[in-house]
């Protein structure tokens, strides 16, 4: 590990090198291509600096034992510089695991209702604004691609995308099953019903990443409309993207410009065609891995909203927050980062059993 390290260490020091270069400020995009790279391995260099900082210390409080007069206050330095350095290699291990290319990604978010009704799609809803009251609090943007309402405030499907940075590397486990258990307004006896809603987090693809045969695509304009019929838009702005060999259909109505449509559209379709292959390439990975968090499979129930009780219980961690109302409002890190340490683990063990 520390040869490895010494060697980010080397390659951050040319980074910083290369910058400074006349060569590389009158490049902007090779100037910028330099201080990305930089900042993705800036957290290793700084630990390992800081490791190697405290092996110094722990090296130079251990000569000092020898000295009866300081033997007591070297023993405190050094069993402290010690367990600091401990908290630092573990530090140094979980980020030298293995990226997730797609962390830095912006995310697509499809929510949709499932078993329950017109329960399920209004809580479809409910999940919508949660996503983008905690996009607003981390300041991301959230942008609504398609939406299919209900006359009561549900909706059937949403599509929206989650614009910033590490969207995708925090919210990529909110993939799966939602179930959520609460008395519906309609219901007199007090019964409590239960309804599920899927949640889809696509990372964000772009052409580069992932290519598709155009005469594979068909494209269509439409007018769009509202809830009901409602606000229909007299043009024609609204796109429809099918992809011939798979039949995967998406439809974009958001923006009142056809180009901004079919350009949504598009992103929208290549993500999904993206994730189905990357869950058919991983299927024999993922069903040894065992993984704790989950694969992110949309089949499997993630978590569990219960009204009455006021709590939210995610079953891949066995973790229950009695904080219903504040999650729904956006207050959501708690739980991702108990899922992110939760993979870190699970990570962490396979790498050592590797």
């Amino acid at each position: 590990m520390l040869e490895r390290l010494a060697e980010i260490d080397a390659k951050y020091s040319e980074l910083e090198r290369r910058m400074q270069e006349p060569e590389s400020y009158g490049d902007p995009a090779l100037y910028a291509r330099l201080a990305r790279e930089q900042k993705e391995i800036a957290p290793v260099t700084e630990a390992y600096r800081r490791l190697k900082k405290l092996q110094k210390d722990a090296e130079s409080a251990r000569e000092l034992l020898s000295d009866p007069d300081l033997k007591e206050l070297a023993q405190e330095e050094y069993d402290a510089a010690r367990s600091a350095m401990e908290r630092a290699e573990g530090e140094l291990r979980l980020l030298l695991l293995p990226r997730d290319p797609n962390d830095s990604k912006n995310v697509i978010i499809e929510i949709r209702g499932g078993a329950g009704g017109e329960e399920a799609a209004l809580f479809a809803h409910s999940l919508f604004r949660m996503y983008s009251m905690y996009a607003e609090a981390r300041r991301w943007s959230a942008e609504t691609a398609y939406v299919n309402a209900t006359e009561l405030g549900g909706v059937k499907e949403i599509s929206f995308v989650v614009e910033g940075d590490g969207a995708y590397s925090r919210l990529k486990f909110e993939s799966g099953v939602h179930r959520v258990q609460r008395v519906p307004d309609t219901e007199s006896s007090g019964r409590i019903h239960t309804s599920t809603v899927t949640v889809a987090v696509l990372p964000e693809v772009d052409e580069v990443d992932f290519e598709v045969n155009p005469s594979e695509l068909q494209i269509d304009t439409f007018r769009s409309s509202g809830a009901g019929g409602q606000h229909v838009n007299k043009t024609e702005s609204a796109i429809r993207i099918t992809h011939l060999p798979t039949g995967t259909v998406v439809e974009c109505q958001d923006e009142r410009s056809q180009y901004k449509n079919r350009d949504r559209a598009m992103k929208i379709l290549l993500s999904r065609l993206y994730e189905a292959e990357q869950r058919k390439q991983n299927a024999a990975l993922a069903a040894e891995r065992r993984s704790q968090v989950g694969t992110g499979d949309r089949s499997e129930r993630i978590r569990t909203y219960n009204y009455p009780q006021g709590r939210v219980t995610d079953h891949r961690i066995g973790l229950t927050l009695y904080k219903l109302e504040q999650m729904l409002n956006g207050d959501l890190d708690e739980m991702i980062d108990a899922l992110i340490m939760a993979d870190q683990a699970e990570k962490l063990k396979l790498s050592q059993v590797g």
